[in-house]
């Protein structure tokens, strides 16, 4: 399973008043080999628990996607 698929689960743990500890509980049950970790558990289920509840990953720092494209790779080649 990818990591988006994990935070709707435990988005799931979360609405039905499950805690970070009894989510990974379940998952471990559930999921044995592919699990996140504790502290990856814990710290998206505090981002749920603050409110956000998007499952997409957010915004980094770093150079956008449109940097790269064929138009600058020309220019960059010349």
């Amino acid at each position: 399973m990818d990591k988006k698929e994990f935070r709707v689960l435990l988005k799931y743990c979360f609405l039905k008043g499950k805690n970070s500890i009894e989510a990974k509980t379940w998952l471990d049950a559930e999921f044995p080999d592919t699990v996140p970790g504790k502290s990856t558990i814990k710290d998206w289920h505090a981002k749920v628990r603050s409110g956000e509840m998007s499952t997409e990953d957010g915004e980094r720092n770093g150079r956008p996607k449109e940097v790269v494209t064929d138009e600058n790779i020309k220019k960059s080649t010349k």
